[in-house]
């Protein structure tokens, strides 16, 4: 059983940055993966019974917030579904987007099919670079972007289906994204991930009344491909913020 990175305790949150491929809970789809269900893994590693608060995609890495009561997450989970918390993605996207911040705002179907959901999504280009390889077929180079992205609501996979609906997909998106990107990453640069991190979660909290700010490094992986497509960006600097 893998050993989870924990990035913020008290005496009522636990905070995780989740790694690819764990899920948040069992489902029935998952059934034989014990090993993988960040549930289980965090009870194990802490010894504490955990609630899960909120849920981020299977392939997407970063913030993972667990309660430490049922009390501590009846009172989180309303502020998680408001807009009194503010949750910030990193993501590589194909392109470079002509507007270096807007709002993408597009009723997204409920669990990809079904009645249309209204869905809202802020972002900000942080950083942009072009590579002298002909990844599409089309062009003798190929441009990508860093982008910071605010979820106003909580639809599924919707930063995911948002950049598809621009047509600046996310790098490494084998639902929603270019299939022809993400065979050339694939078979010449080695990326079977997806890359899109959950990178801070901002709120009041709940019992203390203090804002809390919990953020996650991003991944080996993402910093792999972030130095391999030459953007210079530093995490730290606030500039686009």
């Amino acid at each position: 059983m893998i050993k989870l990175e924990i990035i913020f305790e008290d005496d009522y949150f636990i905070a995780i940055n989740k790694p690819a491929g764990v899920l948040v809970h069992k489902t029935h789809l998952a059934d034989e993966e014990e090993d993988l269900i960040a549930v289980k893994i965090l009870q194990a590693q802490t010894g504490i019974k955990v609630f899960p608060i909120h849920r981020i995609d299977r392939p997407t890495t970063g913030v993972l917030l667990f309660a430490k009561s049922s009390e501590a997450a009846s009172r989180m989970q309303p502020i998680l579904r408001s807009s009194e918390v503010e949750k910030n993605y990193l993501c590589i996207v194909r392109g470079h987007l002509k507007e270096k911040s807007g709002l993408i705002d597009q009723p997204l179907k409920k669990k990809i099919y079904g009645e249309l959901q209204e869905a809202q999504t802020s972002y900000w280009v942080l950083d942009e670079t072009s590579i002298p390889y002909n990844t599409t077929g089309r062009y003798p180079s190929s441009r990508y972007s860093l982008l910071r992205c605010h979820p106003h609501t909580g639809r599924m996979h919707q930063i995911r289906r948002h950049m598809a609906h621009i047509r600046h997909y996310i790098l490494g998106d084998t639902t929603h994204g270019d299939n022809t990107q993400n065979n050339f990453f694939r078979k010449e640069w080695g990326l079977n991930n997806l890359l899109l991190h959950a990178w801070q979660l901002s709120c009041v909290h709940p019992f203390t009344q203090e804002p809390i700010t919990i953020q996650a490094v991003v991944s080996p992986i993402f910093q792999k491909y972030l130095k391999r497509l030459e953007f210079t960006w530093d995490p730290s600097d606030p500039s686009g913020f």
